[in-house]
């Protein structure tokens, strides 16, 4: 029997939102119920950088590539994910060099993120030394166990430095039970036009 790890946020109205902000908060409502209606129907409005989600190159760069530009080839494949729990603040170049990463790797890092429901303002992160070595090995993808790729940093680096390479980010992925190792990745968005972000259901299967 296949082993599979799903590893979304659960998207609630209490999810872990950036910083608190109540506005990034999802907000539910029941339009129809079995009072007023045969049938029972929910209104949902959030952001689509809610929970777990892939970032497109619009949500950072004037005039840059959106959702219509989605390939589910590079969402769907293998994985490398590293345990970068021993990490404490951000994940630096030094902390890259000894894994094994090469050039169209996708990989994903498990640091403390994943061990923390509410929102911690000293997330760790992937620091802009770190984002221009994966840029310069080639890497596909990067996935974080953050709310952001980056915390803090003048003028967004980090995302930059990917997204001009069409390196795809995947955000708020929980690795919590997930060992290090090889997976096959299935990171299934639901398809909008014109979007500068995609929610993400996404699942880790051992191989």
């Amino acid at each position: 029997m296949k082993t599979y790890y799903d590893v979304s946020m659960t998207v609630t109205k209490d999810i872990q939102v950036w910083k608190n902000y109540e506005a990034k908060k999802p907000k539910f409502k029941v339009v129809a119920d079995f009072s007023n209606s045969v049938v029972h129907e929910t209104e949902v409005t959030l952001n689509l950088h809610t929970g777990t989600h892939m970032d497109f190159p619009l949500h950072m760069l004037k005039d840059g590539k959106t959702s219509d530009t989605l390939d589910l080839n590079k969402l769907i494949r293998t994985v490398k994910v590293f345990d970068m729990t021993h990490v404490k603040d951000s994940i630096n170049d030094s902390d890259l060099v000894p894994l094994s990463i090469q050039k169209n790797d996708f990989v994903l890092f498990k640091t403390q993120n994943s061990f923390e429901e509410d929102f911690n303002f000293n997330f760790v992160f992937v620091n802009e030394w770190a984002s221009k070595y994966l840029a310069e090995k080639g890497v596909a993808g990067v996935g974080v166990d953050g709310l952001g790729i980056e915390r803090d940093q003048i003028g967004h680096p980090t995302h930059k430095q990917l997204l001009t390479k069409d390196i795809i980010i995947i955000e708020g992925l929980r690795l919590k039970e997930v060992p290090e190792g090889t997976y096959q990745m299935y990171a299934l968005p639901i398809k909008m036009k014109g979007a500068d972000a995609l929610l993400l259901s996404v699942i880790l299967e051992v191989i």
